[in-house]
C-alpha cells in the first residue's frame, strides 16, 4: 500500500477535488469524524468546509493547515469498501490524527480504487500537530498494515511505471466517464502549446478533439468537442485513428477541459516550458535514439524505454509531414520542429528513408549550457513515485496534478469575482 501526502492552505480546494467526485458519481464518501454527513452519499461541501473551522481557531499561524493523502493498495488486494475504511481509520490513528475531523473518500474513476483522506494539521487550540518525520513514520504504518491484513507489499520500483490512466475501451462501456478521466487527467497533467500537440497526446489514449466555432443569436462562440478513437497503436504507426461513437461537448464533460481552459493551458505550458527549458531533456533524449538507428521502428522503441512516446503523421503516401514528442518524464508534449531543425518532420523523414539504412548513423551534437531543467513535483509528497507531472507514477500523479489544476481554476474566479466587486 502506497501513501502520498500533500499538505496545503486550501481547505476548500481540497473538499471540492473530492466531494464532487462523489457528487458526479465517480467515488463514494466512506468514513467521517467529527464531520456532519446526512447519509444521502452526497457530500456538502459548503457544509463541509464550515465544519472542519469550527474544530480550529479563526486566527492560525499554520500557514498550510490542510493535510490531504492519498493511500492506494496494490492493484491485486480486492478491498471491500468496510474494510477500505478499517484501513484508513486505523492508518489515521497510528499517524497521530485519529482524533482530528476527516473525511475519508473512495475514487472510482479509474481501474484501480484508492482513497483521499482529507483533514487538517491543527487542534482546536490553533497548536500544529507533530509532522515531523511524517513521511518516514507513514511508510512504517502502511507495512505495519500489510503485515498485519496479509495485503500485498507494496513495491516502489513497479509502481514508478504503473500506468493508472488506461485508453478508451468502447468495448468496456461508460465511454463518456472513461473519456472525461483520459482528458481532464491529460490537461492537469500535461504541458503542450497548440491544439495540435494537444491531439496527438490524447491520441495515445484513443481520444481527440475537435474545434466548433459559430454564430448563436449574434454572437460568436468558440467549443470543443471530444471524441472517442479506434486504431490499433499511434505511437508507432502514426494512424490518425477512426472516430467512434458519440461526441462528446466539453460542457458534458467540465470547464477545466473546455475552450478557455485548454486555451490558458497553452500560456502556461510556453512559461513553464521557457523558463523551465524543459525541452533540453527531451532534445538529448531524441537526439541519443537517432543518433543509434535508422529504423523507425527501433527509433520508437529507444524511446518508449526512457519514457518518450512519439506520434507521426503521414500523407497517404508514407512520407511524414509531422512528429510530436510526449516525454512522460516532464510532461511535456512537443512538436519536433520545436526541438530544432534536425527533428522536423523532412529530417526525420530523411533519416529513416532506406538508402541510409546501411549506413552508420551520424552522431548529433547538442550545446548544452550545463544547466539542468527542474522537473520536480510542485506538491509536497514524499512516498512513492512521481513522473514530473506525467501519468505513470501510481494512481494518483494524475490525480495530485488535476487537484492542483483545480485549485489554480478556483483562485482565478475567486481573482475575477473580488476584481468584479471592484476589490
Amino acid at each position: 500500500m502506497i501513501a502520498k501526502i500533500t499538505v496545503g492552505t486550501s481547505l476548500y480546494g481540497a473538499l471540492a477535488y473530492n466531494g464532487q467526485k462523489v457528487n458526479e458519481g465517480e467515488g463514494r464518501l466512506l468514513a467521517v469524524n467529527r464531520i456532519f454527513d446526512d447519509g444521502s452519499g452526497h457530500v456538502d461541501i459548503a457544509r463541509a468546509e464550515q465544519d472542519f473551522k469550527r474544530f480550529m481557531p479563526e486566527q492560525v499561524r499554520t500557514r498550510n493547515k490542510v493535510i490531504h493523502i492519498s493511500l492506494n493498495p496494490h492493484p491485486d488486494d480486492r478491498l471491500t469498501d468496510v474494510e477500505l475504511e478499517q484501513l484508513a481509520r486505523e492508518y489515521l490513528d497510528r499517524l497521530g490524527y485519529g482524533d482530528q475531523p476527516y473525511l475519508v473518500f473512495k475514487h472510482e474513476d479509474i481501474s484501480r480504487h484508492h482513497l483521499h483522506i482529507v483533514s487538517v494539521n491543527v487542534d482546536e487550540q490553533g497548536r500544529r500537530l507533530n509532522r515531523d518525520f511524517i513521511h518516514r513514520r507513514s511508510r512504517r504504518i502502511t507495512s505495519e498494515l500489510e503485515k498485519k491484513y496479509g495485503l500485498h507489499p507494496a513495491d516502489r520500483r513497479q509502481h514508478r511505471t504503473d500506468n493508472p490512466l488506461r485508453p478508451v475501451d468502447t468495448s468496456q462501456g461508460d465511454v463518456r466517464r472513461q473519456v472525461s478521466n483520459v482528458v481532464k487527467a491529460v490537461m492537469a497533467g500535461y504541458r503542450f502549446q497548440t491544439m495540435g500537440e494537444y491531439r496527438a497526446l490524447l491520441s495515445l489514449y484513443n481520444v481527440t478533439v475537435e474545434e466548433a466555432h459559430g454564430i448563436v443569436n449574434g454572437r460568436e462562440y468558440h467549443g470543443l468537442v471530444y471524441f472517442s478513437l479506434s486504431f490499433s497503436n499511434p505511437s508507432a504507426t502514426g494512424d490518425a485513428g477512426n472516430r467512434t461513437g458519440t461526441p462528446f461537448k466539453a460542457s458534458r464533460i467540465g470547464k477545466s477541459v473546455g475552450y478557455e481552459a485548454v486555451q490558458r493551458r497553452f500560456e502556461y505550458s510556453k512559461e513553464q516550458i521557457r523558463d523551465r527549458r524543459l525541452a533540453e531533456t527531451t532534445r538529448r533524449t531524441v537526439a541519443a535514439a537517432l543518433a543509434r538507428t535508422y529504423r523507425r521502428e527501433e527509433f520508437v522503441a529507444l524511446l518508449k524505454a526512457k519514457g518518450v512516446d512519439v506520434v507521426f503523421r503521414h500523407t497517404d503516401e508514407g512520407r511524414i509531414y509531422g512528429a510530436t514528442f510526449i516525454d512522460h518524464r516532464t510532461g511535456c508534449v512537443l512538436n519536433g520542429s520545436r526541438l530544432g531543425r534536425e527533428f522536423s518532420a523532412n529530417a526525420l523523414q530523411e533519416h529513416f528513408t532506406l538508402p541510409y539504412a546501411g549506413t552508420p548513423p551520424i552522431p548529433f551534437t547538442i550545446a548544452v549550457d550545463g544547466q539542468q531543467p527542474d522537473t520536480r513535483p510542485a506538491v509536497e509528497y514524499d512516498e512513492g513515485y512521481s513522473s514530473g507531472l506525467g501519468l505513470l507514477g501510481g494512481d494518483t500523479s494524475g490525480a495530485q496534478a488535476e487537484e492542483a489544476a483545480f485549485e489554480r481554476d478556483l483562485r482565478r474566479r475567486r481573482k475575477k469575482r473580488r476584481k468584479g466587486q471592484g476589490l
